[in-house]
């Protein structure tokens, strides 16, 4: 079984809610009978749907509702995988379906954060052609699926949700046959302004991706009554229309402390650890304190599995790499350091010598080396979920990052292939002290494996360098960071991981 296979099995994701099930037909190779649809059988790769009729509650004039849009999946796998090769290229994507492989138009994505404008939405009164809401919605096709034909396969193999980080190479959507993806799950779409009272709300895929995806004026639409009254008191469960919280990682416990020293490997899969620019830069209010954050990621065909096994009255572990071939099975392991417990504001078992920040000048010759030097390993970003053996959902494999208590024995810390592990500016040392420092150009460098002790595929990929400039006095100094690509920062975009 592949790891792709094993991560289908493991990760169920749930049944259809049954008024859902009913509007979709079962595949017609399955032997269970087919629900009738109110509509033709899509011809395409996707049909939009939303229920009949709705009720939603009006606080204050904002109305929160679940409008139930789903993408439906109908005659096979829909997969959207989009990369770019550098970044101050576009990003490019395509359709890839059982029919083959179709380009989706250019700017479909602006980031990785979902189809730019998939959807048009239209809410007006009854008998009115004049729209009261007009948004166009950005979609990411990744959410809590829902199983929607009775043959379709129990779990779904694609991601759980689309990157957030600038800094993203590469990402993949998908809704796997006989399955429907939720439209505004992960949208945050915001409230609407209106009334008290009965409304139309239209729904349509933008015509731009109809020929891509096979959609007619039939299939690319769905229409909805919507019915709004005054806040309810009770009973208002699901009234806001907002995701649900995302579960935190599974723990696992390594196995028994290896016999001996190093079992070796044998020749397979192995991680590729590579640094993104480091961003979020920004100094403290005196003036003497550069901070950013960093995200180091894995663009192997192995996961990176580190086990540590605690040493007898110490607060330190012995630090093993593990090997696993193709099918998901441990082929050997090497000592490659420590683990330590951190207190601080991170109370849990850091791996040792896993990146290095360092600051550099002009020159790029070293100036100071920032405190940080040990990290929790989770998987916090999906970097590029094209690159081979990528690791769709991480939080549901049976190598989940479990970093531990003080009073652990051993644990498992792990960086899946395709995503990355980021810390924020403000966790402890990750920061340089500029207070002696002269303004000037100067560079920030991130740095995966320095070491070398852990085993990659490639280690001439593990460095980027950012360059910074450093100017003013005192607490009016400030810095500026060169642009990278076409990328623009979100304000506050200074996520940590949950580790």
């Amino acid at each position: 079984m592949t790891p792709r296979a094993l991560i289908s099995t493991l990760a169920g994701l749930g049944l259809a809610t049954a008024g859902l099930a009913a509007a979709v037909a079962a595949p017609a190779a399955s032997s269970a009978p087919a629900a009738s649809h109110p509509r033709a059988a899509a011809q395409g790769a996707i049909e939009l749907f939303a229920p009949d009729r709705l009720e939603a509650f009006s606080e204050g004039g904002k109305v929160y509702p679940s409008l139930g849009l789903r993408v439906v999946a109908t005659g096979s796998d829909v997969e959207i995988w989009s990369h770019r090769a550098s970044y101050d290229q576009p990003i490019t994507s395509e359709l890839r379906t059982s029919a083959g492989t179709t380009p989706l138009p250019a700017g479909s994505l602006k980031d990785f954060s979902g189809l730019k404008g998939f959807i048009v939405l239209d809410i007006r009164k009854p008998g009115s052609s004049k729209p009261l809401v007009h948004r166009t919605v950005t979609t990411c096709l990744n959410s809590t699926g829902e199983r929607v034909q009775p043959a379709a396969a129990p779990t779904s193999p694609y991601p759980r949700y689309c990157p957030y980080n600038p800094y993203t190479v590469g990402s993949v959507m998908g809704v796997q046959q006989g399955w429907a993806s939720s439209v505004f799950e992960s949208s945050g779409l915001r409230p609407f302004d209106l009334d008290p009272g009965r409304y139309v709300v239209e729904s349509r895929v933008a015509r731009k991706f109809w020929p891509a995806f096979g959609l007619t004026e039939e299939t690319a639409s769905a229409t909805t009554r919507l019915t709004v009254t005054d806040a309810c008191v009770e009973g208002c469960e699901g009234m806001e229309g907002r995701p649900a919280p995302t579960t935190g990682h599974h723990a696992r416990t390594p196995g028994t402390r290896p016999t001996q020293r190093s079992a070796g490997r044998v020749a397979g899969p192995v991680p590729d650890l590579r640094s993104l620019p480091a961003f979020g830069i920004q100094l403290n209010g005196k003036g003497t304190t550069l901070r950013f954050s960093a995200t180091v990621w894995n663009a192997g065909d192995s996961p990176l599995v580190i086990d540590g096994f605690r040493r007898k009255g110490a607060e330190i572990m012995d630090a093993y790499q593990y090997f696993f071939d193709t099918d998901g099975n441990q082929t050997g392991y090497q000592q490659v350091g420590t683990m330590e417990f951190h207190h601080a504001n991170h109370n849990h078992w850091h791996f040792e010598d896993f990146a290095r920040y360092d600051l550099l000048d002009a020159q790029k010759n070293y100036v100071s080396k920032s405190r940080k030097q040990s990290f929790c390993l989770a998987n916090t970003d999906a970097v590029d979920y094209t690159v081979p053996g990528a690791d769709w959902q991480p939080e549901n494999t049976d190598l989940a990052t479990a970093c531990g208590d003080e009073g652990a024995l051993s644990i498992r810390e792990v960086l899946a292939a395709g995503s990355g592990d980021t810390y924020a500016q403000y966790r402890a040392g990750q920061a340089f002290k500029i207070g002696d420092l002269p303004n000037g150009v100067y560079y920030i460098r991130v740095e995966g494996n320095p070491e070398r002790n852990l085993t990659e595929s490639d280690t001439t990929n593990n460095v980027a360098d950012r360059r910074i400039r450093i100017g003013g006095q005192g607490a009016k100094r400030w810095v500026r960071a060169a642009p990278v690509g076409d990328i623009v920062e979100p304000d506050g975009f200074y996520r940590t991981h949950v580790g």
